[in-house]
C-alpha cells in the first residue's frame, strides 16, 4: 500500500512542508523559548516572594523589650525587605521585557517563513530584470 505523501508530487510535497509542518514546529520551538523565559527568570515565584526578605536576610527579636534593640531589627527587616522587592521587580520587568522581544522575534520568524517564497520569488525576478 503506497501513502498519500508518496502519490504527490515533490512540488505538493515541498508546498505542504513548508506551509503545514514546518509551522507547526515554529510555533512550537517559539513556545518552547516562551516558557523557557518565564522559568528562568521565576516571575511567577518572584511575584509570590515578592515582599520577602532579600536572600532570606532577617534578623530576630530579641528577647527582652529593649526599644532600641527592637527598632533597629525592625528597620533591619523592613530594609532587607524593601531591597528585595527591588531587586525582585529589576528582575520581573527585565523578564518581562525580554518575552515581549521573544513575542516579537517569533513572530517576525513566523511570518518572514510564510513569505520567504514570495519574496523568492520576486527576488529571482528582479535579479533576471536585472540582468537583461
Amino acid at each position: 500500500m503506497i501513502e498519500v505523501s508518496q502519490k504527490q508530487n515533490i512540488i505538493i510535497q515541498s508546498l505542504i512542508w513548508h506551509y503545514f509542518d514546518m509551522p507547526k514546529n515554529i510555533l512550537r520551538a517559539w513556545r518552547n523559548f516562551l516558557l523557557f523565559n518565564l522559568n528562568y527568570f521565576s516571575i511567577t515565584l518572584l511575584l509570590k516572594t515578592f515582599f520577602s526578605p532579600w536572600r532570606r536576610d532577617s534578623w530576630s527579636y530579641p528577647k527582652g523589650f529593649d526599644i532600641g534593640q527592637y527598632l533597629e531589627v525592625f528597620f533591619s527587616n523592613l530594609i532587607s525587605r524593601v531591597l528585595g522587592a527591588i531587586v525582585r521587580s529589576v528582575l520581573i520587568i527585565l523578564g518581562i521585557i525580554i518575552e515581549l522581544f521573544i513575542i516579537l522575534g517569533g513572530i517576525i520568524v513566523f511570518f518572514g517563513w510564510l513569505v520567504l517564497p514570495v519574496i523568492l520569488f520576486f527576488s529571482l525576478i528582479f535579479g533576471f530584470k536585472i540582468l537583461t
